[in-house]
């Protein structure tokens, strides 16, 4: 599958003009002044947070600058303004000056920074993009009228002022840059990462810009032997291998809250979420330490906590009191219209649709095959031998209708196979139900473990949709699973080589380490369900599971179950944008 140019020129609508920030930014890493000035993304970090506590102190003393004197009028003496906001219609850019000394008829603008200068071979030196910036503001302020000779750049982290001169050698560098931003988004192409660059593993946005894994996953070299290709198929590759940096934290430190008791009621105090019941304050949780909130049944959720968790970007998930996942609200960071546009397109294309779903259908194959050989007790030579068969036929799958076969053939084998990973338990001789499987049911489940897979695939789904709105997706136009009404296709192509791995795993747990037992489930009608004490037990060892740190085979660091899923959607969205020209699906070994 070769990578696809993304001919999204047509419609962009870019702003007047260019911030001096994003000069800087393009100075710096012109795919971070992508990311931010043309998709919208942006990520904190404990930098930017710092820096933009500071010049809030600076823009709250913001003080007005008098327009440039007229030959022959007498220049004002000295004045300090601040946060001064010009602009240029000549290069069409726009800077927010922090400070501006005016001295006679020369101004001379301060920019504020949170770090250190650059230790040069004579001395301080400012660095180049803090250079740039700093160029484009006395440039504004010359086309405004006033003098300019210098610029100078106040670091914090040290206390000290570097100065740099205007000179013509520095305009001329500062034009380019400016026309190379303009460029770059008006072409609509985003650039390369940089390659394995020191300036990387500080960027806010390294595990949405993921470099180290773009460059492994894109540097692929056409095998040796020819092969026949089909129509609009392009040759298989394999990965040249590049050494990966850890970039990414292992682990977010924000948690999910899962909301099961039936009637609580959520509000908000300030930045803290309260559940209470009828009597009482239940719980309070800290917004900005959760990620998403899941709601399970008779839930009620305030305005004010609903508009401030979309606030912070903390997605609401409402789930039925059986576990069916139904809904989502979040903020307006669907900003990347331009991924899903491609998205769209593709999804209408056979050969990309196929050629994705070989790999998920495969790497889900894998991945249960991988499971029966850690946990059975005993697994059988020929269902091992019938899942690799499936595998391979996956990869070699001619339409969707042979796929859906080959991955039902092999979920007969595979959850045939099931109960020899299951222990015993000791409550089942007290209840009437055991921890058998002799095949997968649904809709609705009839027996405790096929009660638990149900609610493990909702909460499952639930993440990878929160995932997909994360990256810039659709949830709901997907590549293997065809579009159909309130179904997030996408998310449930994504989680297919996860399944095994995530859900099941936490089945097995749930069940072989006591987290659920016999007595946690009731039968209703035809379906059996579990108990409110069964669901928090369940919770739990899903929740453990997705903390679990897991290898990842291509890139070789260890990241959390929960931050792969968002590693992996990001990766499809490099296929889908054509930096890379086949999908890396998860598999463990």
């Amino acid at each position: 599958m070769g990578a696809l140019p993304i001919p999204i020129q047509e419609g962009r609508t870019l702003p007047d003009y260019l911030p001096a920030r994003m000069v800087n930014e393009f100075a710096y890493c012109p795919r971070l002044f992508f990311y931010e000035w043309v998709e919208g993304v942006f990520e904190e970090s404990t930098d930017t947070v710092e820096g933009a506590i500071q010049h809030r102190r600076v823009d709250a003393k913001a003080t007005a600058l008098p327009e440039a004197a007229a030959p022959g009028e007498e220049p004002p003496q000295s004045i300090h303004a601040r946060s001064v906001t010009l602009t240029s219609e000549r290069l069409r850019v726009i800077a927010k000056m922090d400070l501006v000394e005016l001295e006679g008829g020369t101004a001379t603008p301060v920019d504020y920074k949170h770090g250190h200068p650059r230790e040069g071979e004579n001395g301080l030196e400012l660095w180049p993009s803090d250079r740039a910036q700093v160029a484009v503001q006395g440039m504004i302020l010359r086309e405004n009228g006033y003098g300019c000779e210098e610029g100078i750049v106040y670091y914090r982290k040290t206390g000290q002022r570097v100065r740099v001169a205007l000179d013509a050698a520095l305009v001329a560098e500062t034009e380019g840059l400016i026309q190379r931003s303009w460029s770059a988004a008006e072409v609509g192409e985003i650039p390369p990462p940089l390659v394995d660059s020191p300036k990387c593993p500080g960027c806010s946005l390294v595990g949405i810009c993921l470099p180290d894994e773009t460059l492994a996953s894109g540097a692929v070299g056409l095998e040796s032997e020819p092969q026949q290709l089909g129509l609009f198929e392009t040759p298989r590759r394999k990965p040249v291998k590049r050494e990966v940096r850890a970039l990414v934290t292992p682990r977010n430190e924000r948690r999910p809250l899962y909301l099961n008791s039936q009637g609580v009621r959520v509000g908000k105090s300030g930045a803290v979420l309260q559940v209470k019941d009828s009597r009482a304050v239940l719980q309070e949780v800290r917004i900005g330490e959760i990620c998403q909130v899941s709601l399970m049944g008779n839930v009620q959720i305030s305005t004010q906590a609903v508009q401030a968790l979309c606030e912070a970007e903390v997605p609401i998930c409402y789930f039925s009191m059986g576990g069916w996942f139904y809904g989502i609200t979040t903020g307006l960071n669907q900003k990347n219209v331009f991924l899903r546009r491609s998205q769209f397109r593709l999804s209408d294309q056979e050969y990309f649709t196929r050629a994705i779903a070989r790999r998920l259908v495969e790497g889900k194959i894998r991945n249960q095959r991988t499971l029966l050989q850690r946990n059975h007790i005993e697994p059988r030579r020929e269902t091992l031998a019938g899942l690799k068969e499936m595998g391979e036929r996956a990869e070699r799958a001619g339409s969707l209708g042979e796929l859906l076969g080959i991955e039902g053939n092999a979920a007969r084998m595979y959850f045939g196979d099931f109960a020899g990973m299951i222990k015993p338990d000791e409550d089942e001789a007290a209840t009437e139900f055991r921890f058998d499987l002799e095949g997968r049911n649904r809709r609705p489940p009839r027996d405790p473990v096929n009660a638990m897979l149900s609610l493990g695939y909702s909460l499952l789904a639930k993440d990878l949709t929160v995932a997909c709105f994360a990256v810039g997706f659709d949830p709901y136009v997907g590549f293997y699973h065809q579009p159909r009404f309130g179904r997030p296709a996408l998310a449930l192509d994504l989680m297919e080589p996860f399944r095994p791995l995530i859900v099941d795993s936490a089945v097995l747990t749930a069940i072989n380490t006591g987290m659920v037992t016999a007595r946690d489930f009731v039968r209703v009608g035809g379906s059996v369900a579990l108990t409110a004490a069964g669901r928090k037990g369940f919770f739990r060892a899903y929740e453990l599971r997705m903390d679990t740190l897991a290898t990842h085979p291509l890139f070789d660091y260890r990241v959390t179950y929960r931050r792969m899923l968002e590693i992996q959607a990001r990766l499809l969205a490099r296929v889908i944008e054509g930096e890379i020209g086949e999908y890396p699906v998860f598999t463990t070994r």
